[in-house]
Parts: C-alpha cells; sequence; structure tokens
C-alpha cells in the first residue's frame, strides 16, 4: 500500500504540517471484501478510502474523492466545473446525474464574434468570459442522498489537504511553472499558484482560501456556494473582467437526474451516460457495430481488430457532430443512433480491403473536442455499490482565472460549445448547430463514465479523461476485458489508438505495434504517433468475487483501499 508521511515545512514564516507521499504510488491491488478507489492523485484516492473506513459507501468516498482531487489536481479537479456521475446500488438501482456547467443567463450565439463575423477563440478559451456556470458543488449536494454520512465528514479531508498543504510533485512543479504567465495574465490578485521563485518537486502547497470556501460549504450546504460570500466573490471576479455569470445564475443552477443509458454487450449489461454527453451513445454505437465482425476472433490490437473498432469510431463520431447537444434543446435521436437498423446500415460501407473516407459517413461538419485535462474516479465498496465519475475544466487550469478571495480555478467550458459553425475551437475542432450556445443550455461533452454488469451485479468500473479520446479509450477498454479476455492491469496500460472521423487521422501511442501500423498504412489509413491517450482507471470483479483495481500508469494515478 501506499505510505503516507507527515512533514514539517516552513512557508512564510509560518510552520505547517503536510501529507506527504512516497514514490511509491500504487497501481494496482488484488483484494475481496473491501471498498477500491482509483482516482488520478494518490492524496485525493487516500481520501476517498478514508471515508470507505469511516463507514461511508462508494458515493460517500467518490464525493470526497472529488473535493480532495479540487485541493491536490487544481490543472483538471474542481469546485469550478462540472461532470457527470454514473452509479449503480447494490439493490440493483441505477441512476446518473448531470452537473454539467451551463451557459449563463446573458449568454447567445453569437457571444465570440466580432462586428463582421469572425470568431474571436481566445475570448471563448481565456479568462472570464468563457466561464460556465459551475456544477460541481451542486453535484455534491445531489450526490448526497445516495450517501451514509453527513457532507461535514465527506468534506473534512479536502479542507484539511487544503488548509495543512502537501508536496507537489515534479510534474507538478512544471505544470505551474509552465502557466506562470497565465496565471499572472488573467488575475487581478496574487495567487497561491504562483511564487517569486520557481516551484520545484517537494514543495508545499498550502491553499487558505480554498480551505475557507470549502469550510463554507461545510458550515451552510450548496448555498454555501452558490449564495452569500463565495458567490459574491464570484461574480465580483467576473466584473473584473468581461464575466457575464450573475447571483442570480449560480442560485438558479440544477443539477439533471437523467435516466442511464443502458444496452447489452456480450452477455454484459452496459450502464453509461446519456445526452449531454456524448459518451454514452459513442459507446454504444461502437460497441455494436464492432460486434458485426465478431471481435473476439481477433487479437488485441492486430490489424484488422483495429480496422474494425477504428471503422466504428469512424462512423460514430460523424454522428456526434451532425446530432449530438443538450437533450433539453435539441431533438434527442439517441434511440434511433443506437439501433440495430440504424447500424447495421451505417455498416454497410466497412470493408476490410481499405479505409472508408469520412466524407462517405457524414457532413463535413466535425465534432468539438474538448480538452484531455479532465479527471476519472472509479469505486467500488463491499456492499457492492459503484460509482464512477468523470469530471473537468476543460483546459489545463481551466480559465486560468482564480476567484479571488474564494481561492479557486474557474472553468473554461464555454469553449465546448460550437462558438460558430465551421470555426474550430482550442483544439482544432469545429461543431454544428445541435451544439450551439444558448442561455442556460449545457454544452456537449464526451466523458463516459460506465459501470458493466454481470448478472445484476457491478462487474467493471471504468472511465478515463482525455476530450474526444474518452469514449474510445473506455471503448477499447471494455473490448480488452469481454473480447479479448485481457486482464484489468494489461486492459488498462495497453498502447491505445483512437480515431474521431475527423481529422481523417487514427493517433496511436508511440508504443503501438508497427506492423500494425504498417498494414494500416497499406489500406489507405494515416497514422499519427502521440504520448499517450487518457489515463484509464479500472475497476473489475471476478466471479468469485475478487476485485482486480488498476491504476493507469500513464499518470501519478493510484488505487486506495479501505
Amino acid at each position: 500500500m501506499e505510505k503516507f508521511f507527515i512533514t514539517a515545512a516552513i512557508l512564510m514564516g509560518q510552520f505547517y504540517w503536510a501529507q506527504f507521499t512516497d514514490i511509491n504510488i500504487v497501481k494496482e491491488v488484488k483484494v475481496k471484501n473491501k471498498g477500491v478507489v482509483v482516482s488520478a492523485h494518490p492524496l485525493a484516492s487516500e481520501a476517498g478510502a478514508k471515508i470507505l473506513r469511516m463507514g461511508g459507501n462508494a458515493y460517500d468516498a467518490v464525493t470526497a474523492t472529488q473535493y480532495a482531487l479540487a485541493v491536490v489536481y487544481p490543472q483538471a479537479g474542481n469546485i469550478g466545473g462540472g461532470g457527470f456521475l454514473v452509479g449503480v446500488k447494490n439493490n440493483g438501482e441505477k441512476f446518473t446525474l448531470d452537473y454539467r456547467e451551463t451557459a449563463p443567463k446573458k449568454a447567445s450565439r453569437d457571444m465570440y464574434l466580432d462586428k463582421k463575423g469572425k470568431a474571436n477563440t481566445d475570448l471563448s478559451q481565456n479568462g472570464r468570459l468563457a466561464v460556465g456556470i459551475p456544477g460541481s458543488i451542486a453535484g455534491f449536494f445531489a450526490t448526497l442522498k445516495y450517501c451514509k454520512l453527513p457532507m461535514d465528514k465527506i468534506i473534512q479531508p479536502a479542507i484539511d489537504l487544503a488548509e495543512q498543504g502537501f508536496a507537489i510533485t515534479e510534474q507538478e512543479a512544471d505544470m505551474l511553472n509552465n502557466n506562470r504567465e497565465y496565471f499572472r495574465k488573467h488575475n487581478t490578485s496574487s495567487i497561491v499558484f504562483v511564487k517569486d521563485q520557481p516551484w520545484k518537486a517537494g514543495d508545499i502547497l498550502v491553499q487558505k482560501e480554498l480551505a475557507e470556501t470549502l469550510k463554507l460549504i461545510q458550515k451552510y450546504g450548496a448555498k454555501g456556494f452558490y449564495e452569500g460570500k463565495t458567490a459574491e466573490l464570484l461574480v465580483a471576479e467576473m466584473k473584473r473582467g468581461n464575466g457575464i455569470i450573475t447571483m442570480e445564475d449560480l442560485k438558479n443552477y440544477k443539477v439533471a437526474e437523467r435516466k442511464a443509458l443502458e444496452f447489452d454487450y456480450k452477455g454484459n449489461h452496459v450502464v453509461s451516460m446519456p445526452l449531454p454527453s456524448s459518451g454514452g451513445v459513442l459507446l454504444a454505437q461502437m460497441l455494436r457495430m464492432a460486434s458485426f465482425e465478431n471481435l473476439e476472433k481477433y487479437q488485441q490490437n492486430s490489424t484488422k481488430a483495429v480496422q474494425i473498432m477504428a471503422e466504428a469510431e469512424r462512423r460514430a463520431f460523424a454522428d456526434r457532430a451532425e446530432y449530438m447537444g443538450d437533450p433539453d434543446f435539441i431533438q434527442d435521436k439517441t434511440s434511433y443512433l443506437i439501433s440495430d437498423e440504424y447500424l447495421k446500415n451505417r455498416w454497410k460501407s466497412f470493408s476490410f480491403n481499405k479505409a472508408t473516407p469520412s466524407a462517405e459517413v457524414g457532413k463535413i461538419i466535425p465534432q468539438p473536442k474538448e480538452s484531455t485535462q479532465t479527471t476519472h474516479i472509479s469505486v467500488l465498496d463491499k456492499e457492492g455499490n459503484a460509482a464512477s465519475v468523470t469530471t473537468t475544466l476543460n483546459g489545463y487550469y481551466g480559465s486560468k482565472v482564480v476567484v479571488s478571495g474564494a481561492g479557486f480555478f474557474l472553468n473554461n467550458e464555454m469553449d465546448d460549445f460550437s462558438i460558430k459553425p465551421g470555426v474550430p475551437n482550442m483544439f482544432g475542432a469545429v461543431g454544428g448547430e445541435a451544439n450551439s450556445i444558448q442561455p442556460n443550455k449545457r454544452m456537449l461533452s464526451s466523458m463516459t463514465p460506465t459501470i458493466l454488469l454481470k448478472n445484476g451485479k457491478p462487474y467493471m468500473v471504468v472511465g478515463t479523461p482525455g476530450g474526444t479520446t474518452i469514449p474510445t479509450s473506455v471503448y477499447q477498454s471494455i473490448v480488452n476485458v469481454v473480447d479479448f479476455k485481457l486482464n484489468a492491469n494489461i486492459s488498462v496500460n495497453a498502447p491505445k489508438f483512437h480515431h474521431q472521423w475527423l481529422p481523417e487521422t487514427i493517433k496511436v501511442e508511440n508504443n503501438f505495434p508497427e506492423n500494425t501500423i504498417s498494414e494500416l498504412e497499406s489500406k489507405n489509413y494515416v497514422i499519427e504517433k502521440v504520448k499517450q491517450i487518457g489515463k484509464t482507471e479500472m475497476i473489475v470483479m471476478d466471479d468469485n468475487g475478487n476485485v482486480h483495481a488498476v491504476a493507469d500508469g500513464r499518470g501519478d494515478d493510484s488505487v486506495a483501499m479501505e
């Protein structure tokens, strides 16, 4: 298990006690009759496990982990962003919570266009106008009805981490240093993330203002964020620039409790997120199209397996651009898009002989591509309750704006809308009318928190960050276990690939099999090598009740258990 230490640090003339981690991050555990938490940071996973040891269930633990990530993983963990939760209780009850950010009341379709109709993407990506109404805190309190412990106990580990501080890693120090000028540009007052000397590994990050914000939430509940002092500080931050979020926007934010997207796949019942997250729809489409070719006949990452899966990805992402958005604002065509009749017709153009040109499977309107700077948590408790949660600020550190006096970063999720049909967002992709900006609308997402059931009980809890690579990574992780019969560790850490219709390129990780790349290129596929794709957190339970939990080796992700 991860070793946790207490170390003393002298900062700014004061003496703080800080929690500190050894370098031995726990990547894998195999246990029975114990709950497990897998997240992007060892201290956050430990916070969730601590709550399990206090008698909490999976929903207590996943909430505590999210609070802790807002402290120790500020580049993506958040209280100033939003996310999605998929839950399956041990009595079979399934639920989802949509606490995605929404567009402010003053938002408009052309708010990022100049007088000549030209899109100003800097405004949708950086600074106060890029901020959507945060949903995370409302989501945590919506989760509370499924919890066993009161919120004042669930939030306490995060308060301790913020108030007492923690030692940052070399990677975290580099990220803070690399974003130093952005922080200075977009903040009018000093913030704890910027100091006179460059950050280095082992430095203690103390966040007193964030601790006080968390204490207000602890004392006053959700009103401690959406009303009162914190709300006033957030609105004041808006007024320091061109932000448009008001007190009314904050007070009126609502979590959407949606019916889970459910479908069967080879003896497993899949429970995932519906729109406005496209992830569940894409997952259903991709798995069902791939099943037409008996994928289990092939080896993982073989040419034919990759070709089948990539062509399923191509067709699903073309549909994403054309049909998907906030279901409260568009006609929801999910049932049609995942039907066998539709998908069999979609698959007719597939051939092993060569790549299908993207122009043949959809209009040339590529989907928005949100940031890879998301974070995922998978939890399974010893009673059999499962929680799969993905949250985000969008880009690294979101809008780069910290709420002065409150200590937390605000998202830049407005860039996940199509700010103008045909105009690329910060990640080079563009979108269509289904995802255009409207007041109170939720921007389209690719987050894919997912739970698989076998014989009515949780079999797999899985998810990942990675923008548009999220649904393809979850898809590949499921196929690796179900079709290729690989264990959780290999399934998570094997080389991944990604295709999203446009650009007409298959991205592969650097260690992807060279013979597969060569054979794909001979069939007219364009291959692009990338450093990494996603960071998958997976829990698998076998028929004997043995739990195998794996944290992705691509980052500092870690497993903790009660």
